[in-house]
């Protein structure tokens, strides 16, 4: 089956995922791969800005709403994310459900790529995806074979690759800046910093504020990443705990949905930051922060520097000093919204919206 809806005035409504929210989206297209028999969803949020840009995320989810509520809400940080960098880009998600436990052979995966390059291009050029969590570089390269509008292919095939290290970069300095905004001072050496999620960002992270001297606490599901923390001498805790470890930053780099009223509550780390998607579980959660006297830099600005990557290092003649520039300004960026929270008086959630809102004219 495929669904469709084009309008921007549908109310979706009731109760579940989707809390009576109001419909925004241009265009959400559901269907079942043909070859892969797999549910997914390609949502496009916006393309006020431009084609709406958005990884490909294959996850276990328990239900197929699940996995559409969470295209949903993607789709709709990313017009955030691309609009607070500044890129011509709209904002969308493809996400790709495996049913709990699934785990999909090489020729499984190549035949889900397949079925979404085709979805992508039954929208006819609204939306240009990417790898996301549980896809890959390698992976889009197959979408490539149904559609042009993927990126971030290996280089070996005209591609620019993953966008990890961007995606570290940013996220490294809107800590330098969430560190100045604190203590005055820009210094990462001898800071206490709890990263949680030692993956593709995590990983690279953990290597370069070890180089400068911080002092690491850190955690990871996958036990193998211990290894990572022996080798840069880091202290290894254990998932449940990380939050509640006093420290100078919390940094999360796993999955969406970690601040929750009981964790804001529980948070030991005077400050934020980090590369997940959707930290707030509850809108709710960004005056707790405030309230708590806990800094927050929006994840949606911080984790910026992937896609400001691959919107620019693909483009013909591309400097890819001045989009390591740009991605190093996303630390600007947040300094910006730090002050805008304390002049106007509102959280930092609603200073970095303000921002985005500023650029898509609304």
């Amino acid at each position: 089956m495929t669904l469709t809806h084009p309008s921007s005035s549908l109310d979706v409504t009731g109760t579940g995922p989707f809390d009576s929210a109001p419909f925004e989206h241009e265009r959400v297209l559901i269907t079942t791969g043909a070859r892969s028999g797999l549910m997914m969803s390609i949502a496009v949020h916006s393309t006020k800005l431009g084609q709406a840009l958005g990884g490909a995320r294959m996850w276990q989810y328990d239900t197929w709403a699940d996995a559409l509520a969470d295209s949903l809400r993607l789709s709709a940080a990313m017009t955030l994310k691309n609009a607070a960098a500044g890129l011509n880009r709209g904002g969308g998600k493809s996400v790709i459900r495996l049913p709990m436990g699934t785990v999909l052979t090489d020729a499984q995966k190549r035949d889900a790529m397949l079925d979404l390059g085709d979805a992508i291009e039954s929208l006819g050029g609204a939306y240009m995806t990417a790898e996301d969590v549980g896809t890959s570089a390698e992976l889009m390269a197959v979408v490539a074979e149904r559609t042009a509008h993927v990126c971030g292919l290996p280089p070996e095939q005209g591609g620019v690759g993953e966008p990890a290290d961007a995606t570290a970069a940013g996220v490294y300095a809107s800590i330098v800046a969430t560190l100045e905004s604190l203590f005055d001072s820009r210094a990462v050496a001898g800071r206490h910093i709890v990263i949680s999620g030692l993956g593709q960002v995590g990983g690279r992270l953990a290597r370069s504020l070890a180089a400068a001297g911080a002092r690491l606490t850190v955690t990871d599901v996958n036990l193998s990443k211990q290894e990572l923390a022996a080798e840069l001498g880091a202290t290894w805790i254990d998932v449940d705990d990380a939050h509640r470890t006093s420290a100078d930053l919390y940094v999360p780099c796993g999955l969406g949905g970690v601040l929750t009223e009981r964790v804001i509550g529980e948070l030991g780390a005077l400050g934020v930051v980090g590369a997940a998607n959707n930290q707030l579980a509850h809108r709710s959660g960004a005056a707790h922060l405030q309230e708590r006297g806990i800094l927050w830099a929006p994840d949606f600005v911080v984790n910026a520097g992937g896609v400001v990557y691959l919107s620019q290092a693909g483009e013909a003649d591309a400097d890819l000093d001045a989009v390591a520039a740009r991605v190093d300004a996303i630390g600007e960026t947040v300094a910006r919204i730090f002050a805008d929270s304390h002049e106007q008086g509102v959280t930092t959630l609603v200073a970095a919206e303000r921002l985005a809102a500023a650029r898509l004219g609304s």
